[in-house]
């Protein structure tokens, strides 16, 4: 097997630096914004409201952006300028977290951040095209999530432990919180800028008389017509359902794990062992894509992804929620690096930032959906059990799509 390039390898370090914000998110970053309500006397179920209300108001202004701006970086010379900014959005935003003492301020600059951050990946994703060739996308794609996962526990398992032993280190808690969000940022910054160096934009529009009305000219075509695209549009459907399962498994399963009594630390633990698993499995599956199809590897994902939904409904023990924190790692990089690769293999080239922006709005939608539909139906019902097991509805409904699609030329 031949070696990744240098250009290859540089794509892949942006996913070990931006991971690091990801695991910041769903972990130390809620903690510092609990603390900052509860010192406002913000009740728990305000701040769980505030919280939620400022991941919506993101995939919102995502799914709008992400669209037009994944257009205009089509036009030759776009790409990697408004990829470097849409970035450094995001690590100042990072960076600065720490300053406010508000909690209203705190929420709106890390929606700011997140923003920066989500735009980011639809630049970052449609250069896989210019960065690889088509019989090694599926490798490349894979290795980019497999380093993601391992890469980001370093500057998380390093701010864990300074803000847990804050005081045992001598640090007061703003220092600690500060340091963190420092090093993560520095983190995110230092592992783009190989790529920032090498990268040049080889798919492209040529620039027209005025770049931003012709974006939104062929934005609107492009939706227009793209149910005579059968395979892409099947695949972006069956994409929205199979990976709301994965990222609402991914965004409530501590809040599962919490509202079923679980402890605190354990569930943190769980979570760092996700991303380690997730790393070997990555490599194995982009092993798996040189002998097998990638059609047939995203279909096993979805497969297990929906046995691990029908598992966890019945899940009341510390050891299940263990087992279910390895069976999520061992296909989480799988599912989203192949679906990333084919996706980048059945759309045209010139038109990456288009169509990425278009499959962004998938992933953020579904994410979305399904967290929206878990908490409603675990509402109606009055049992938590029954809305997870809406999760594995979903799997199902994604797959029987995907199937067709793969039908189609």
């Amino acid at each position: 097997m031949n070696k990744l390039t240098k250009l290859e390898k540089y794509w892949i370090l942006y996913d070990v630096g931006n991971s690091a914000f990801v695991l910041l998110t769903a972990t130390i970053i809620p903690i510092y914004f609990n603390h900052l309500a509860s010192l406002a006397h913000i009740s728990e179920v305000d701040y769980l409201a505030y919280w939620g209300y400022a991941a919506s108001l993101t995939t919102a202004i995502v799914a709008i952006i992400g669209p037009i701006l994944g257009t205009i970086v089509d036009t030759k010379g776009y790409k990697k300028p408004i990829f470097a900014i849409s970035m450094m959005i995001g690590v100042l935003g990072l960076a600065t977290l720490s300053i406010p003492t508000s909690w209203i301020v705190f929420l709106a600059i890390f929606v700011i951040a997140k923003i920066g951050f989500s735009a980011s990946l639809i630049f970052y994703d449609s250069m896989l095209l210019d960065v690889t060739t088509q019989d090694n996308m599926d490798r490349v794609s894979s290795h980019g999530y497999a380093w993601g996962y391992i890469g980001s526990c370093i500057p998380f398992i390093i701010s864990l432990i300074v803000v847990l032993f804050y005081e045992n280190i001598g640090l007061s808690f703003q220092f600690a919180m500060t340091f963190a969000f420092l090093l993560n940022a520095f983190w995110w910054l230092a592992f783009t800028i190989p790529l920032l160096k090498k990268y040049q934009q080889i798919y492209y529009i040529d620039k027209p008389q005025h770049v931003v009305k012709e974006s939104f000219s062929r934005l609107f075509y492009t939706i227009k017509d793209i149910k005579k695209e059968p395979k892409i549009f099947l695949f972006l459907l069956s994409f929205f359902f199979y990976i709301d399962g994965v990222y609402t498994i991914i965004d409530m399963a501590t809040a599962y794990g919490s509202a079923l009594g679980l402890n605190t630390e354990s569930l943190l633990g769980a979570l760092l062992l996700t991303q380690i698993v997730a790393f070997p499995f990555a490599l194995i599956f982009s092993k798996a894509s040189k002998i097998y199809s990638n059609v047939l590897l995203i279909k096993l994902c979805i497969i297990a992804y929906t046995c691990i939904g029908v598992f966890a409904i019945q899940l009341d023990k510390q050891w299940e929620f263990w087992l279910l924190a390895i069976c999520v790692g061992m296909f989480q990089g799988g599912v989203q690096a192949l679906s990333r690769s084919y996706f980048a293999k059945i759309i045209p080239p010139e038109k990456s930032g288009e169509y990425f922006g278009l499959f962004d709005i998938c992933g953020k939608g579904a994410s979305f959906m399904g967290t929206m539909l878990v908490g409603i139906v675990a509402q109606i019902t009055g049992h938590m059990n029954i809305g997870v097991g809406v999760i594995s509805l979903m799997f199902v409904i994604g797959l029987l799509i995907f199937n067709k699609s793969t039908k189609m030329q």
